[in-house]
C-alpha cells in the first residue's frame, strides 16, 4: 500500500481531517476520565482501610450521637480508640468556595490515619492552640494558603453568636499516601468548637456527627461492629456501625447510580463520534469513485483498495485517539485536584490508558470497512464514468 497516496488522501481536505481527528480526541480524552472516574468510586470504596470503623446514628447520617458514647464505644473489646468527627459547614468569603471541614480529636486522629503524612508544620504545633488547624495540599494551592495564615469561616450550621466569623491558623499541611483519602479537607480542634458551644458563643446542634474507631490488632470487624450496635441496641439512640469500605459506598449511593450514567455518557460519546467518523469516510470513498476505478484499471486488487481506506480511518482515529490519552494523562493531576473531595481514588490507570486506545483502533477500523465494502462492489467503468 502506498504510504504517500494514504498520506495524499488524508490531507486531501485538511479542516474535514482536522475536525475529525479533534472528535476522536476529546471523545477518547472524556471517555478515559469518565473510566478513571468510574475506577476511583470503586477504589474509593475497595482501598478503604480494614482498620477504621464508622459509628453514626441509625437514623440518618445527619442526626448526631450524644458525646457521652465516646467512653462506651471505647470499652467495646477490640476497640482500640475512638475519634470524634463532626462536620462544620464554614463558608469562606463566598459560598461557592466549598471545601469540607472537620472539627476531630487531633492526636488520636493522626494515629488513626498512618496513610497521611504531615509535609510543612507539625501535630505538635497543631495541638498547643485550639484554633490551629491543617490542611490537604490541594486545598492549600487552590487558595494559596501557608503555614501561618489565617483563614476565617462564617458558621451556617454554628454561627457566632456575636455574627463573626471563626478564626483559624494553619499549621500544618498534609499529604496523602493513599488515592481513597482526599487533600481538600481541613482538620481542626473538636474541643474549639465544643467549647464555643457549651458556653454559648456559638450555636448549633450539639453531639458527635461520627465517631471513627479504630480496631485493635487482631480484632474481627464484624464482631466489633456487632457489639458496638448491641450495645445501643435499646438506645438512647441507636447506633449503625460499618467498615470504612461501606461507610464510603454510603456517600456514593447518595449520589445515586453514578457509574451507570458515567457509562451511559460515555456510551452517548462513543455512538456519536462513531457516526461522525463513519461520514466523514462514507463522503471521502463516495468523492474517490473515480480515483478508486482508475486504481483498479491499474491492477489494484479489492483487498488493496481495503486496505488502504480501512488504514486512512485507522490512521486518522489512532492520532486523534493517541492525542486524547496524552492528554488525560496530562490533565490526571489537575483532576485529581478537582475531583478529590468526591471521587479520591481518580487516577488514570494504564488499562484506561490501553481501552482509550483500543476503542480508537476500533472505531476506525469498524468506519473504515463501511466504506471499503461499498468500494469493493464499484465496477471500473462505472467508476471511471462517475462525476462525484
Amino acid at each position: 500500500m502506498p504510504i504517500r497516496l494514504l498520506i495524499r488522501n488524508m490531507f486531501s481536505h485538511p479542516i474535514r481531517t482536522l475536525l475529525t481527528g479533534l472528535s476522536v480526541t476529546i471523545a477518547v480524552f472524556l471517555l478515559c476520565v469518565l473510566d478513571a472516574a468510574i475506577g476511583g468510586l470503586d477504589a474509593a470504596v475497595s482501598q478503604a482501610s480494614r482498620t477504621r470503623l464508622w459509628v453514626q446514628s441509625a437514623v440518618s447520617l445527619f442526626v448526631n450521637l450524644p458525646d457521652s458514647y465516646e467512653s462506651k464505644i471505647k470499652n467495646v473489646p477490640g476497640v482500640e480508640e475512638v475519634v470524634r468527627f463532626q462536620w462544620f459547614g464554614g463558608v469562606y468569603q463566598d459560598p461557592s468556595n466549598f471545601f469540607a471541614q472537620f472539627a476531630v480529636d487531633a492526636r488520636k486522629w493522626k494515629e488513626s490515619y498512618p496513610e497521611l503524612e504531615m509535609i510543612e508544620g507539625s501535630l505538635e504545633e497543631w495541638e498547643k492552640a485550639r484554633t490551629n488547624c491543617i490542611i490537604g495540599t490541594d486545598l492549600a494551592s487552590r487558595f494559596g494558603w501557608k503555614v501561618g495564615d489565617k483563614v476565617p469561616l462564617t458558621g451556617t450550621i454554628f454561627p457566632k453568636s456575636d455574627g463573626s466569623a471563626w478564626d483559624f491558623t494553619v499549621v500544618g499541611i498534609y499529604e496523602s499516601k493513599s488515592t481513597s483519602i482526599d487533600q481538600l479537607t481541613m482538620y481542626f480542634h473538636y474541643d474549639y468548637l465544643y467549647e464555643s458551644l457549651d458556653t454559648g458563643a456559638a450555636g448549633g446542634p450539639g453531639g458527635v456527627g461520627v465517631f471513627l474507631t479504630r480496631l485493635a490488632e487482631g480484632a474481627d470487624a464484624a464482631t466489633t461492629i456487632g457489639a458496638i450496635e448491641e450495645l445501643y441496641q435499646n438506645g438512647p439512640q441507636r447506633v449503625r456501625a460499618t467498615t470504612e469500605g461501606e461507610f464510603q459506598r454510603q456517600f456514593i449511593s447518595m449520589l445515586g447510580s453514578v457509574p451507570t450514567l458515567l457509562y451511559s455518557i460515555g456510551g452517548g460519546v462513543l455512538f456519536a463520534i462513531f457516526f461522525a467518523v463513519l461520514n466523514t469516510m462514507l463522503m471521502a470513498a463516495r468523492e474517490r469513485t473515480r480515483d478508486i476505478g482508475i486504481l483498479k484499471s491499474l491492477g489494484f486488487t479489492n483487498g488493496k483498495i481495503t486496505l488502504l481506506l480501512v488504514a486512512e480511518a485507522l490512521t486518522l482515529c489512532l492520532v486523534g485517539g493517541g492525542i486524547g490519552v496524552v492528554l488525560a494523562i496530562l490533565a490526571e493531576r489537575p483532576l485529581w485536584s478537582f475531583f478529590s473531595a468526591f471521587i479520591p481514588g481518580f487516577t488514570i490507570q494504564s488499562n484506561v490508558i490501553v481501552q482509550g486506545v483500543l476503542l480508537a483502533a476500533g472505531l476506525g477500523i469498524v468506519a473504515g470497512l463501511m466504506p471499503a465494502i461499498r468500494a469493493r462492489r464499484l465496477n471500473p467503468v462505472t467508476a471511471l464514468r462517475s462525476e462525484a
